[in-house]
């Protein structure tokens, strides 16, 4: 078996390489950086086990590049939550937290290898041809809208995103960005329901120095910041409605004032809002403005509840299981087969997020290997 290790630390890939060689079965190289790993890579390559946090080329960035070409395993110093998931969401196939024994990490390339030779023996999807690798589970629901999305990421118009609470808008915002040609600037991000009315203004558009009696210093909102990227607008049927003209210009000039300046500062930013709220009901209350509705919503993308997504339930608890006995050391634990039926059974009104919550708290609460229909306490809640 081919193993790559791309690792920074010149001692740590030296003594990972020399201990794998050790092992028969395996065949290693290594390289110092993602950057050359890239270079040198070749199609024989069977497992990759990459660092997450490195000089330049980060694992996480390194992963995106290699497209899914390759099976991944992730080790670093200083796990977090958000990695973790993230790097399941690219696909990873394991995450390991230093310190491991060798022993450990052998067995993971094992298992990994194992893995996917039973994945490529079943038929491949040709349903759709969009990777979404950037999300945990995928159905045939789902790819419909993935497939309006990555059609709306090719172009400039707006995007709005609807769907219940924990659906996922914000991954979806994520990967318009990550599959347009704006992916190479920033993406920024702004929950409408959570900044207060008198300081949401300067948050899109920033300030200048004596603008009010707290602006020490010129401050750019997040359309500059934004600037040659993506503008995330999340909750947007929660802007004030007498906020609203000002947002409707900066879309129709791309142009914004900051407060307190007079001359226009110039921005290309794609906008991609989202909401849970019925906003033709909102234009139609005159909560909300019906010209800006139109300039928003070019391209509606409706996610599908969980309950409408069902073949997703069971690939999302096990990523959220793995990640979480990695993350707290828990050792490995699996759900009973009781327990599966119970997750496939409940219609999660919380969606994604209630599932991710509910399994979390399972694999933390329950004692032993397995995960009982008991540990997930859904009853309580029907």
């Amino acid at each position: 078996m081919n193993v790559v290790i791309v690792e920074d630390d010149i001692n740590m890939r030296k003594s990972l390489e020399i201990a794998l060689g050790d092992y028969n079965e395996f065949s290693v190289k290594s390289y110092k950086s993602a950057t050359e790993a890239l270079k040198k890579l070749s199609n024989d390559t069977d497992v990759i086990v990459t660092d997450i946090n490195m000089p330049g080329m980060d694992g996480l960035e390194f992963i995106k590049e290699l497209g899914g070409k390759y099976d991944v395993i992730i080790m670093t110093g200083n796990a977090t939550l958000n990695r973790a998931i993230e790097s399941v969401r690219l696909g990873v196939k394991d995450f390991l937290t230093k310190p491991f024994d060798i022993d450990t990490l052998a067995t993971a390339i094992k298992r990994t290898s194992v893995i996917t030779q039973k994945t490529k023996t079943k038929t491949p999807d040709t349903t759709t041809g969009i990777k979404s690798s950037n999300f945990l589970a995928a159905s045939a629901n789902l790819d419909k809208t993935l497939n309006i999305a990555k059609k709306a990421a090719q172009t400039d118009v707006s995007v709005m995103i609807m769907g219940e609470s924990g659906v996922g808008k914000e991954l979806f915002s994520r990967y318009i960005h990550e599959n347009s040609k704006r992916k190479d600037s920033a993406l920024m991000a702004i929950n409408m329901a959570a900044i207060p009315e008198n300081l949401l203004e300067s948050e899109l558009y920033g300030y200048e120095k004596g603008a009010f009696t707290d602006a020490t210093a010129t401050k750019k909102g997040l359309f500059e910041l934004a600037n040659g990227g993506t503008l995330f607008l999340d909750e947007i049927g929660e802007m004030p409605l007498n906020l609203q003209p000002k947002l409707l210009r900066a879309i129709q000039e791309r142009e914004i004032v900051r407060v307190g300046a007079s001359k226009p500062i110039k921005i290309d930013v794609r906008i991609v809002s989202a909401t849970n709220a019925n906003l033709e009901q909102k234009v139609a209350n005159g909560e909300f403005r019906e010209d800006l509705f139109y300039r928003l919503n070019t391209v509606p993308l409706k996610i599908p509840p969980l309950r409408e997504r069902k073949d997703e339930i069971v690939d999302i608890a096990n990523a959220t299981l793995k990640r979480v006995c990695v993350e707290y050391e828990l050792g490995k634990k699996e759900f009973s087969q009781e327990a599966i039926d119970e997750l496939l059974n409940y219609d999660y009104p919380g969606n994604i997020r209630e599932l991710i919550s509910i399994v979390e708290r399972a694999a933390i609460l329950s004692e032993g290997s397995s995960i009982s229909k008991e540990d997930l306490f859904i009853y309580a809640k029907k």
